[in-house]
């Protein structure tokens, strides 16, 4: 399967990615005077060969072919290459490949097989049809920096750490080329895939929506009967006579805000989230008082019916280390787990026997360790140890391959028509 990915940064790449990952021959275009931008988009200042780390970990197994999209020549070539290939890949903003000559109609006239796949930041229509589609501004529209507050206390939003919207938009784009090459199959014909990663991004917020619209239909029926949507706002009373607000179940920082409760009673959910321990932070899954503290009771010096509230919880975990609690809390049947760091986690023998890492290479020599395919075949994980190519590295190879030399004919004719 051949695919031509035009596509730059992160997510269009990602999805040539695990195409390629899965056995397809994935070739960039990219400009000859630096290429793909992502070549240059640094993280903490780590480069190998000229290009950053972050460029080779998501262009690996990748061929280059450098041309210049406003060069008649050059599109000659590429409309030729277009002519044989099973995928294209793009992430312009919308309304530029179009005037590049490049567009969905535009190849379908080249190669009605082929599978078009398209990404842009909010969509191909409405009014944010031009802004940028980066990934930090698709984060804060849709509101994911407040899920990630610390503390009750500490308001203020936080981005997600890592390009989450790139990434899931990407791995949308690859589910979606894969459906249309199966329909090809049948039907012959190939697709336009369109994804966008504002859709991408609100699909991975499925629990939230289910949160929130529960609380529009109660704000409405609450509004209806005059009782009005403060009331409709608040969580209904436990058997312990304890109450929380909506605002309270969005806390997932461990400083739980749910009153007092006594362990003899029925008592509201603690909500999942990190909690501070001795000697880190542990997880703990949705649980209610009742269970957290019966798992915790042993270590109480106080009198069964005197009133344990969050904070007495949250004070206890702070006297032991991780290992302790994860064994107690275990014990009691709850869904717990330490929050490890990057270091921790590489050392665990449950991720060395994963075999997740590659090492990457180029002719020149330069290597570096690399995330492997997340997915596996039949018991195996496809192993492609190619790097990242140099920008139009395989230039010559590409134009000898598919004869694109004599392509400029073609082209120059195309443009004639046109005027």
């Amino acid at each position: 399967m051949l695919v031509l990915d035009f596509s730059q940064f992160l997510s269009g790449p990602y999805a040539g990615l695990r195409l390629a990952d899965l056995g397809a021959r994935v070739i960039k275009i990219e400009r000859p005077d630096g290429g793909d931008i992502c070549r240059r988009l640094y993280i903490s200042n780590l480069e190998l060969d000229g290009d950053s780390t972050l460029f080779h970990s998501i262009n690996r197994n990748k061929e280059s072919y450098a041309v210049d999209l406003k060069n008649a020549t050059d599109r000659g070539k590429l409309r030729k290459l277009l002519q044989r290939a099973d995928v294209m890949i793009q992430n312009f903003r919308p309304g530029v490949i179009e005037k590049l000559g490049f567009g969905y109609d535009d190849v379908r006239t080249i190669n009605p097989r082929l599978v078009y796949g398209s990404i842009s930041g909010y969509g191909k229509e409405g009014p944010l049809v031009k802004r940028p589609g980066q990934d930090l501004l698709v984060q804060s529209f849709v509101g994911l920096p407040w899920l990630q507050r610390t503390s009750r206390t500490r308001s203020g939003p936080i981005p997600f750490g890592l390009a989450i919207a790139d990434m899931m938009t990407g791995s949308h784009l690859a589910q979606g080329i894969l459906a249309a090459l199966v329909r090809r199959a049948v039907s012959g014909i190939g697709a336009l895939v369109e994804v966008s990663l504002l859709e991408s991004t609100l699909d991975a917020m499925q629990e939230l929506w289910v949160v929130r619209e529960r609380e529009r239909v109660q704000a409405r029926a609450a509004h209806s009967s005059t009782v009005g949507v403060v009331g409709a706002a608040r969580i209904k009373e436990s058997a312990s006579g304890a109450t929380g607000t909506a605002s309270d179940r969005d806390d997932t920082s461990g400083q739980a805000g749910y009153g007092v409760y006594t362990r003899n009673h029925v008592a509201s959910e603690l909500p999942a989230g990190l909690y501070r321990v001795k000697d880190g932070y542990i997880a703990i899954e949705r649980a209610s008082l009742t269970d957290l503290c019966a798992a915790l009771g042993i270590h109480y010096a106080i009198e069964e019916s005197a009133p344990v509230s969050a904070a007495d919880v949250l004070e206890l975990l702070q006297q032991q280390p991780a290992a302790c609690w994860l064994e107690k809390l275990r014990a009691a049947g709850l869904v717990c787990e330490e929050l490890w760091s990057w270091q921790q986690l590489v050392q665990h023998e449950v991720f060395r026997g994963l075999d997740m890492t590659r090492q990457v290479r180029r002719p020149s020599g330069a290597q570096m360790t690399a995330l492997a395919c997340p997915i596996r075949l039949n018991g195996q994980r496809p192993d492609a140890g190619g790097g990242a190519p140099i920008v139009g590295e395989h230039n010559a190879r590409i134009e000898s391959e598919w004869q694109l030399v004599e392509a400029r004919n073609v082209e120059m004719n195309i443009d004639n028509k046109r005027l």
